[in-house]
C-alpha cells in the first residue's frame, strides 16, 4: 500500500503562507501532483452514490453522463428535478448542467467516455450475499467498449469481485482497459461534503497507470489518496462499516447494562469518548443502525467470511444486538403500558437518520411492524420520509406535525433525532395525549423538562 505524501516542511510552509491549519494543508498536499485535464466519465446508476459521484465529478470540471434504467428517474433529472433528498445535491446539479447529462441510452453514456464508473446497488440476496446482478449487467454492456481507458467500481462488492471482472474484461478482448476499485465513504445527509472533503480516497488497482488516472480525476478534492491492491480496497469499505457498526452495538450493550444498574449512558459515553484512543464518534446509544449500507454490508461481510470458511463471531453478535435493540424498545413500552392491545402509539421520525428521506432498513419499520402485531394503532410524523418504500405503513396514519401525531395517543417513541423535535411544545403535548409516556429512542430530549411537564420519560440506557 502506498500513499501520496508531502514532507512536513512543505506542509508547514503551505500552512504558514495560506493561514490553513496543519491538517488541512497536509490534506491538500497529499494528492498526486499531476496536471489535471477534464475527463469524460460515464456513471452507471442514478441513486445516492451515482448522483453524488456524477455531480461532484462535474463540479471538479469533468464531463459526466449519468445512465440509469428507470425512465421516470431520468425524466425527472433531465427536467432538473432531483428524485432523492440530499443536502446540496440539487444545487450542485443545477450549477453544472453544462457538464452533466442524464440518459437511458447506454451508447450515449459510453461511446465518448474515457472512464466508466459503476455505482449501482448491490442489495443482499436471500442468503445474505451481495446481489451483483446489476454490476454484471453494466460489465456486460461494456464488453464492446475497447476505447475505454478504465472501468472503476464504486459499488460495494465482496472481496474478489474485481478479479472476476478483470477476467471477464480480458475474455472480452479488453485487456487494454484498466480496472480499479474506488469504494465510496459518503454518508446520506452529508454525502456531497463527504465526497469533496473525504478522510481518504481509496484506489485499488493492479497497474500504476490506472491508479494514477483515478487519483487524477479526484484532483481538487480535499483529501489524501491511498493506493493499494484491488482486494484490499474492496475490503476497506466492508471493514470500515463493520467497525462503525461494532461501536454502535457496543454502546447499545453498555446502555442496556446502564439501564439495569442505574448508570446513565450519556455520562458514560461522554467520558469514554474523551479518550483520544477511542474518540466520541458512533458512541451514541439508541435504537440501532439502519440505512442502505450498514445492514447489507454487515450481511455481505458475514457471508463473505462464511463462504471463506471463517465464522465471524464478533460481527454475528453486532448484527444480533442491533436487531434486538428495536424489539427491546417495544417490550419496554409494552411493560410500561401494561400491554399494547388497543393502544395508540406515535412514532416521531421515520427515516433511519435525520437529513435524508431514505426509509431503507429504518428502525421505524421494525417498530411499526411489531407495534401493529401487538395490536396497537400506529401514528407517525416525519418531515421527509418516503413511505412508499416501506410496507408496514398500510395501517399507519401520517401527520404533518409532531403535535398532530401525538394527539390522542398513549405513548410516543422518538425514532429519528430530527431538530424539529426540540421545538415541540411539550407542555401542550401532555394535554393532547391520552397517556403521557415518551420513550426517547435517541436520548435527544430533556428528561427533567419532560417530567416537569407531566410525562413519564423513558430514555435509552438511563437507569
Amino acid at each position: 500500500m502506498t500513499q501520496h505524501k508531502a514532507s512536513k516542511q512543505a506542509i508547514r510552509a503551505r500552512a504558514a503562507s495560506t493561514g490553513e491549519s496543519y491538517t488541512r494543508a497536509r490534506r491538500r498536499l497529499t494528492t498526486p501532483s499531476q496536471t489535471q485535464r477534464p475527463r469524460t466519465i460515464a456513471v452507471f446508476g442514478a441513486s445516492y452514490v451515482g448522483l453524488v459521484t456524477g455531480a461532484c465529478f462535474a463540479e471538479l470540471g469533468h464531463h459526466v453522463v449519468v445512465r440509469d434504467i428507470q425512465p421516470e428517474k431520468i425524466r425527472r433529472l433531465q427536467n432538473g428535478d432531483v428524485p432523492i433528498y440530499e443536502p446540496g445535491l440539487s444545487e450542485l446539479i443545477a450549477r453544472n448542467t453544462d457538464r452533466l447529462t442524464f440518459t437511458l441510452d447506454v451508447h450515449e453514456a459510453v461511446d465518448n467516455a474515457e472512464i466508466c464508473y459503476v455505482c449501482v446497488d448491490t442489495p443482499p440476496t436471500a442468503s445474505g450475499d451481495a446481489d451483483l446482478s446489476r454490476v454484471w449487467a453494466v460489465i456486460e454492456t461494456l464488453k464492446t467498449a475497447a476505447h475505454l481507458t478504465a472501468v472503476v467500481v464504486k459499488s460495494t462488492v465482496p472481496v474478489g469481485t474485481g478479479s472476476r471482472i478483470r477476467a471477464a474484461l480480458d475474455d472480452a478482448g479488453l485487456a487494454n482497459v484498466g480496472y480499479a476499485a474506488n469504494p465510496e465513504f459518503t454518508a446520506e445527509g452529508t454525502a456531497v461534503n463527504d465526497f469533496l472533503h473525504p478522510d481518504r480516497i481509496v484506489v485499488g488497482a493492479w497497474d500504476g497507470a490506472t491508479a494514477d488516472l483515478v487519483a487524477e480525476v479526484h484532483q481538487g478534492i480535499d483529501g489524501p489518496t491511498v493506493v493499494m491492491d484491488v482486494a484490499s480496497a474492496e475490503m476497506v469499505k466492508l471493514a470500515s462499516n463493520a467497525l462503525l457498526m461494532t461501536k454502535i452495538s457496543f454502546i447499545n450493550e453498555i446502555a442496556n447494562v446502564c439501564q439495569a444498574t442505574g448508570a446513565d449512558i450519556t455520562h458514560v459515553a461522554k467520558a469514554v469518548g474523551l479518550d483520544h484512543r477511542l474518540g466520541p464518534h458512533f458512541l451514541k446509544a439508541g435504537l440501532g443502525y439502519g440505512g442502505s449500507c450498514f445492514p447489507k454490508d454487515s450481511l455481505a461481510l458475514k457471508q463473505l467470511a462464511s463462504n471463506s470458511g471463517y465464522h465471524f463471531q464478533l460481527l454475528n453478535a453486532v448484527i444480533e444486538v442491533n436487531e434486538l435493540q428495536k424489539r427491546r424498545a417495544v417490550q419496554r413500552l409494552k411493560s410500561e403500558l401494561g400491554g399494547l392491545t388497543n393502544t395508540r402509539i406515535a412514532l416521531l421520525g421515520l427515516t433511519f437518520k435525520p437529513g435524508t428521506d431514505d426509509m431503507r432498513e429504518a428502525p421505524s419499520t421494525v417498530l411499526a411492524s411489531r407495534l401493529l402485531a401487538e395490536g396497537a394503532e400506529v401514528r407517525c410524523w416525519d418531515p421527509l420520509a418516503r413511505l412508499d418504500d416501506a410496507e408496514p405503513w398500510t395501517s399507519t396514519s401520517r401527520h404533518t406535525s409532531p403535535l398532530d401525531a401525538l394527539t390522542g395517543t398513549d405513548a410516543a417513541i422518538v425514532v429519528t433525532e430530527w431538530p424539529e423535535l426540540q421545538d415541540v411544545s411539550w407542555d401542550r403535548a401532555v394535554h393532547v395525549m391520552r397517556r403521557a409516556v415518551i420513550l426517547d429512542g435517541r436520548n435527544v430530549l430533556e428528561p427533567d423538562k419532560l417530567r416537569a411537564a407531566g410525562f413519564t420519560y423513558l430514555g435509552i440506557g438511563k437507569g
